[in-house]
This record gives C-alpha cells, sequence and structure tokens, in this order.
C-alpha cells in the first residue's frame, strides 16, 4: 500500500494512494494522522486491505483535489544518517565506518511533495541529499537486527536539504541541517509487502532535469534493520518515527560545478518502487 497524509476540505486525514484518486480512510473509522494509524499495527492495516477490496465510489478523492503533506507530518524523531554509502565516506577516511554516523533534525524542517524548499537570506549554501527514508510502525527498544525487520512500517523517499556554510562552523550538524523547510519527505509511505529488496534500488536526484545523484540502494553501508537495533539499543523508538538512511556522493560533473540550491531549482528524487518527490525551490 501507498499511504498518505492528505489536506483536504480543510481537513488534514490519512488515506491510500491509488492510480489517480486518494481512498479516504476516514470513511472506515481510521485515525485522522500516520502515527495513530500506525500504532495500531496489523489491526488498521488488515481494515485497509479490506476497504480496498471493496472501494465504494464515495470513499474516492481525485488527488488533483488534495494537497499532499509528508507521510509523517509531525514525527517524534528524525535521526539521520552520514556516510553509509560506498564512495561517500568522512573527509580523510580510508575505510569503511565500523560504526553508523548519527545525527538528528528538527520537526521544523519537514515538508511534503510539491511543497516549496524556502531557502532563506542566512544561508547561501542550501544543498540537496536523496535518501532512503524508513518508517517506524510500533514501539520498538533493544530489539536484534533480525527482530527489526517487523519494526519497519514502510519507507520514503527524503531530502536532507542541508546549508552547508552552517555545517563547516562547528563540529556539530544540527543547526545546518534544521532550516524550516529543509526535510521534503514523501510522496508516500510504502509498506514493505511493495518493497521485497530494499537493498536493491535505483535511485537519482534531479535539479531542473539534470542529474546530480544516482546510486543503487546495495551500495548501502548499515541495512535499516541494523540501524534499527543500533539505535534501539539506546532510545525507545516510537510508531512514526523516521531514519534517513544517508546520502550517496554526488555525480562527479555535479560536483565539480559546485553549485547551491537557488530559487526556481526543481528537485526531482526518484526511488524505485517509491516514486518522485519534487520539490520547488523558494
Amino acid at each position: 500500500m501507498r499511504l498518505v497524509t492528505f489536506h483536504h476540505d480543510r481537513r488534514e486525514r490519512i488515506g491510500v494512494q491509488l492510480e489517480s484518486n486518494i481512498l479516504d480512510l476516514s470513511w472506515i473509522g481510521m485515525p485522522m494522522d500516520m502515527k495513530t494509524f500506525l500504532s495500531l499495527g496489523e489491526t488498521a492495516l488488515a481494515q485497509t486491505h479490506e476497504a480496498l477490496a471493496s472501494v465504494k465510489e464515495e470513499w474516492l478523492l481525485p488527488e488533483s483535489d488534495v494537497t499532499l503533506l509528508a507521510p509523517v507530518p509531525r514525527p517524534d524523531k528524525i535521526l539521520c544518517v552520514g556516510y553509509n554509502y560506498a564512495g561517500h565516506v568522512e573527509k580523510g577516511a580510508r575505510e569503511l565506518p565500523v560504526f553508523p554516523n548519527l545525527f538528528c533534525k528538527t520537526v521544523n524542517t519537514v515538508i511534503g511533495h510539491n511543497q516549496p524548499i524556502v531557502i532563506p537570506p542566512a544561508t547561501a549554501q542550501a544543498d540537496y541529499e536523496a535518501e532512503l527514508m524508513a518508517v517506524i510502525g510500533k514501539r520498538t527498544h533493544q530489539v536484534s537486527e533480525s527482530e527489526a525487520q517487523s519494526c519497519i512500517a514502510g519507507y520514503t523517499i527524503f531530502n536532507d536539504v542541508s546549508a552547508r556554510d552552517y555545517q563547516k562552523r562547528t563540529s556539530q550538524l544540527v543547526l545546518g541541517k534544521s532550516f524550516d523547510t529543509f526535510g521534503p519527505m514523501g510522496p508516500a509511505l510504502v509498506t514493505p509487502d511493495e518493497v521485497p529488496d530494499p537493498y536493491n534500488l535505483e535511485m537519482e536526484l534531479t535539479v531542473n532535469g539534470v542529474p546530480g545523484q544516482r546510486v543503487n540502494t546495495c551500495d548501502m553501508i548499515f541495512s535499516v534493520p541494523y540501524l534499527i537495533s543500533y539505535l534501539s539499543q539506546v532510545m525507545t523508538l516510537e510508531a512514526g518515527d523516521v531514519i534517513a538512511t544517508g546520502t550517496p556522493s554526488k555525480l562527479p560533473e555535479a560536483a565539480e560545478q559546485k553549485r547551491f540550491l537557488q530559487a526556481g531549482d526543481v528537485v526531482e528524487i526518484t526511488i524505485e518502487k517509491l516514486g518522485t518527490l519534487r520539490n520547488t525551490v523558494a
């Protein structure tokens, strides 16, 4: 299933993205927000599958009539991994990392598909980072790597927009990662049954149609179950928490340009089986 959060008729609610319509899950008594829906676990998923098997016309909204928000508009935790692709390692490093490099973004960054990335006057070096994002489906504490697989609600696309000038000011990444609108997410949360092998997905980012990043997720160093297990030894993960699994290096021609995002740019990230996340820069 492709689960979405959307805004329609002055209300925010959740649904299932179909070919050109949204199945409004409020018709079958589902909660209005994704975190609560995910916390209901298999019960909510089973009821949603039943609804999909016998959809009524009044349950459907044309996708053109709704505004898609981030699948999880207000996650309690946005956990991010740095240097998680072969070929994109920390400056000065000669070997692959032994442990994941982790940091956080703040919730004010989160926007959805087709919503603008707004670059304020404070930074002149806003940059893109295409990432596969995993969404936690239930409370998770001190799980093993094998147990962690069942804790994944699904996957979505994330753009870890970063202010490089702020990143360089100190050794801490949080401020440069946490400008308003610097966390585009979406368009949908795709359940694991539709992504049987998340480590063999083609991923590409373009700016105005020009490729900036291109990789297969098979180059990921730390898998999602490993990351969930590793994090859960330290903190309890809750339904709706999200993990951005890291970005690949830029393509050589994009790196040579040293061009940062500018007003009017259109950034598109396409990940196989997940779709395309599109945002214009303002």
